[in-house]
């Protein structure tokens, strides 16, 4: 007894007191400031990824970015739908490159995010997808830093993995693929990439997820059979992923470049090649979704 009424009072006087839990620790936890909910400050550049187009898909950091930013530079790939969140007193500035159209050089680009830096902006650099997958923030900074511009990288959701997940496709499935290659098939001069190593790519990896790839198509499904990959492999190709207007073709290797003619498919499109495409048919969510009401996403499913 006596042992009892002695915890009773170390309870009362001296044992701390007892951890919140549920709700009310988590929201104690988000009232808590951190570091890297960081201020915006003049003189800055944030590289930013605007995600593949569904405005949804921004992360917390891009959404702060475009609402505290007093220019903004975007790309081609940023969607209308991103481009309406800007507030109405911010200077934005296009400064997209399309393949075959007129557009400014990267050093003129480059040139610009410096000199407005310098000018005391606080200048937000918005780039569809993620800016450090073939997106060019990497060179990006890389000459901010040689030119002793602060900046900053914010992710962003690249095609290659949500907008697979859109069509209905995972990146990695474990029945299915341990490995997973990005490419951009595109050199400099706009020609089907001689720095890559068609038959590595094509022999040892289950899974090729394509950018910017469509107007090579042809030649792209080419030299992968050339190289060892099967004329019936399933193939996807996924135009204006995550958008209303998103479109999949489900095909093959061979009979891909006829069947994205026939379904009148165009640019941005990812293209995807290996049976993980097969899983589209049972996990295709955004067509059900879309017929509820709830997306105006589209599908095309055709293979010959």
């Amino acid at each position: 007894m006596t042992q009892a009424t002695n915890n009773n009072d170390n309870t009362a006087d001296n044992v701390a007191p007892i951890p919140l839990s549920g709700v009310a620790s988590r929201h104690a936890r988000h009232r808590q400031p951190h570091d890297f909910n960081a201020v915006f400050t003049p003189g800055w550049v944030w590289l930013t990824g605007a995600g593949p187009g569904d405005p949804g898909l921004l992360t917390l950091h891009a959404y702060q970015a475009i609402q505290d930013a007093d220019l903004i530079y975007y790309d081609a790939l940023v969607s209308e739908e991103i481009l309406e969140l800007v507030p109405s007193a911010t200077e934005i500035i296009y400064v997209g490159k399309r393949g075959g159209r007129a557009s400014p050089k990267q050093t003129q680009i480059t040139e610009r995010l410096i000199e407005s830096a310098r000018a005391g902006r606080k200048v937000l650099r918005l780039k569809g997808g993620d800016p450090f997958v073939f997106g060019r923030g990497g060179e990006e900074a890389q000459e901010l830093a040689a030119a002793g511009i602060p900046f900053r990288i914010i992710p962003g959701v690249t095609a290659g993995i949500g907008g697979l997940a859109y069509a209905g496709i995972p990146a990695t499935h474990r029945d299915f693929n341990q490995a997973i290659t990005l490419i951009t098939a595109h050199d400099v001069d706009g020609g089907l990439s001689k720095g890559l190593d068609w038959r590595a790519i094509a022999t040892g990896s289950p899974v090729l997820v394509i950018y910017m790839g469509y107007r090579l198509l042809g030649a792209i499904t080419e030299r992968l059979r050339a190289e060892g990959r099967r004329a019936d492999e399933p193939v996807a190709i996924v135009c204006s992923a995550t958008m209303p207007e998103q479109q999949t073709v489900v095909t093959t290797l061979e009979h891909a470049v006829e069947d994205a003619e026939t379904a009148k498919i165009g640019s941005p499109s990812m293209i995807v090649v290996g049976e993980i495409v097969t899983l589209r048919e049972q996990l295709d969510w955004l067509t059900p979704f879309a017929e509820i009401g709830h997306y105006s996403g589209h599908h095309v499913a055709t293979g010959t």
